[in-house]
């Protein structure tokens, strides 16, 4: 087989290094737009910060910042919100022997014990505060918390046999996704009332300690329970529908022969 010339060889290499080098480029830009407008909202609160403020101190274009970052919600969260996609994440990689509850309890236990050694450190106090203080994205983070219940609901769909539409052939049932959706609801939620909802209690200079220690113990009891019984989530083929002779319906003169 003939090889190219070496021009265009030479030439494929010059390309591929400028890509490289826009990549990295695109890539620090990037870094230093987050780390220059986190600095700034941890400074001066969220809601003070311009789009202007943040572009100037970075030293780039108000463009520039948007070409990277749809919002200033979207800044502020930019690499500390993971967790979004943690959970479902956890069921679709667990190992084949495991249930997909199991493998939520240990993830959502973890998860737990993370953030509260998590926020014993000064720069996620300076973090929580901010955000507490801001409604714009007290309330980013419930769309981020309705986001990871949605990407967990579709995990646990997969993870039931009737919920693989590639073996099927058919969509999941009403009956699987409403199961997975409460399901998903009711771990996200347990978890959001343990951690989100006792975060100025866990900040606290005072009962932080003590506080930590309850939650972790009731995070232990409250999804143990939840593993230990899966009422929700219905991992079984669909239930038969009844006929037409059982229901009374169509009438008789209606029914196939």
């Amino acid at each position: 087989m003939p090889q190219a010339p070496d021009t265009f060889r030479c030439y494929a290499d010059t390309v591929g290094d400028l890509k490289d080098r826009r990549a990295r480029k695109k890539a620090q830009t990037r870094e230093q737009i987050q780390r220059v407008a986190q600095r700034m909202f941890a400074e001066r609160g969220f809601e003070t910060v311009t789009i202007a403020d943040i572009a100037g101190a970075a030293d780039v274009a108000v463009q520039t910042v948007f070409n990277h970052f749809a919002t200033k919600e979207e800044l502020f969260f930019a690499d500390r919100a993971e967790w979004v996609d943690g959970a479902a994440a956890a069921v679709r990689s667990r190992p084949r022997d495991v249930e997909p509850l199991t493998a939520l309890r240990e993830h959502f236990l973890g998860t737990v014990r993370l953030y509260l050694r998590a926020l014993t450190e000064p720069h996620m106090q300076a973090m929580v505060a901010t955000l507490d203080a801001s409604p714009a994205l007290s309330a980013y983070e419930r769309e981020l918390h309705h986001e990871a219940v949605r990407r967990l609901t579709a995990a646990l769909i997969e993870a039931c046999p009737e919920g693989n539409s590639a073996v099927t052939g058919a969509p999941p049932s009403v009956t699987l996704r409403t199961s997975a959706w409460l399901t998903a609801s009711l771990w996200c939620a347990a978890v959001r009332a343990l951690l989100i909802e006792q975060r100025a209690e866990l900040t606290d200079a005072v009962g932080a300690v003590e506080a930590a220690v309850a939650v972790e113990r009731l995070a232990e009891h409250v999804l143990g329970q939840l593993a230990e019984n899966p009422t929700l989530l219905q991992c079984c083929p669909a239930v038969a529908p009844q006929t037409a002779e059982i229901t009374g319906w169509p009438a008789a003169a209606r029914r196939a022969v």
